[in-house]
């Protein structure tokens, strides 16, 4: 087994090394250097049609799998490698709430935020994630008293919702409400994250960025 992902720092691909190291999971990074273009060549496209990153090659003996779309990615690997522990099993109770958030953080929080920040305008009740202001109380919801989204557990759900969380506190797109400043500092603190955040610093300096 050999898992390739391809990657660019300052991209969602970042969440996935983290992800990765969560796991403890040997892996290859394949720099994109999207700005250029790279991303946009015959070679990658081949690969992932989108021409996004990031995008993970599994290879299981003779067998390729391709796996795109960073919260699939996630999943996928807390599934196949983390099931049990970073990702609650099927008939565990706990894989609702997992799934919940999971997927409410591209498909709610993500152009939810965007809209709000481009002063995008919408009729009441025509925009599929709902108010602005009723995001924030759920996002509060689901934080609750913490640490992580299950409680004390962590999961890849935190890794998806989470690094959403970060990044968009960080740059203004969602209040920093004392609730999710405490759940992003219990992120940080973990020693996969950092780990994560060393190699960025080391793939920064070799790519020059």
């Amino acid at each position: 087994m050999a898992l390739n992902l391809h990657y660019h720092p300052h991209s969602r691909a970042a969440g996935i090394v983290w992800a990765l190291e969560e796991l403890g999971l040997d892996y290859a990074l394949t720099f994109v250097d999207f700005p250029s273009g790279a991303n946009q060549r015959d070679a990658f496209r081949a690969l992932n049609p989108m021409g996004k990153i990031p995008t993970l090659v599994e290879t299981r003996d003779e067998q390729t799998v391709v796996v795109t779309e960073a919260a699939a990615i996630a999943l996928y690997l807390g599934d196949r490698y983390g099931l049990g522990t970073l990702a609650p099993a099927p008939d565990d109770p706990a894989r609702a709430d997992y799934l919940r958030w999971s997927f409410y953080s591209p498909s709610v929080i993500e152009p939810g935020a965007m809209a709000q920040a481009a002063g995008w305008e919408f009729k009441a009740g025509s925009a599929g994630w709902g108010t602005y202001a009723n995001m924030l109380d759920t996002i509060e919801a689901a934080i609750g008293d913490g640490p992580f989204l299950l409680g004390e557990r962590f999961t890849m759900a935190d890794v998806v919702f989470g690094g959403t969380v970060r990044w968009m506190t960080a740059f203004g797109m969602l209040e920093k409400r004392p609730s999710y400043v405490r759940y992003v500092e219990a992120l940080d603190a973990r020693p996969a994250y950092q780990r994560s955040e060393a190699v960025h610093a080391e793939q920064r300096e070799q790519h020059g960025l």
